[in-house]
């Protein structure tokens, strides 16, 4: 069993979530962690020069409300985290921020995109120092 479990959310795919948080509950002991996480894409500095400063106040507070929500529909105590990063390097920095034991990351049906730039699962997968469990 796993003490500390992260479940980074896609906003696009917010259906997947009960499935993953179904399994983070399935692979959790009593006194486990489970940290539901949300990364929004870092804008490029040239384009935020021609936008209001608070332009990803509404977008961190939406996600964090549905975070909230997500947890209070699957009935856990989850800790909520919004971040703003590339998603795949900040999902491996709140990993190891936090000690997580095991990343329960969803991912699409992989495309030829894919095998060109890599999707962020994959790159979790290849660089994350501990378990991953990839839900589809």
């Amino acid at each position: 069993m796993y003490k500390t479990i992260l479940v980074p959310v896609d906003m696009a795919l917010t259906e997947k979530a009960k499935v993953m948080i179904d399994v983070a509950k399935a692979q959790s002991c009593k006194d486990t962690h489970i940290i539901l996480l949300n990364v929004i894409e870092e804008i490029p500095n040239w384009v935020t020069a021609e936008l209001p400063d608070d332009i990803l106040g509404e977008p961190r507070k939406f996600a964090r409300d549905e975070l909230n929500a997500i947890s209070n529909a699957a009935a856990i105590n989850a800790v909520v985290e919004v971040r703003t990063g590339r998603p795949y390097q900040t999902i491996l920095e709140v990993a190891g921020e936090t000690g997580t034991d095991l990343i329960i990351i969803a991912s699409h049906q992989p495309g030829l995109e894919d095998y060109f730039l890599g999707s962020t699962a994959s790159k979790v997968v290849r660089h994350a120092k501990c378990s991953v469990l990839v839900v589809r």
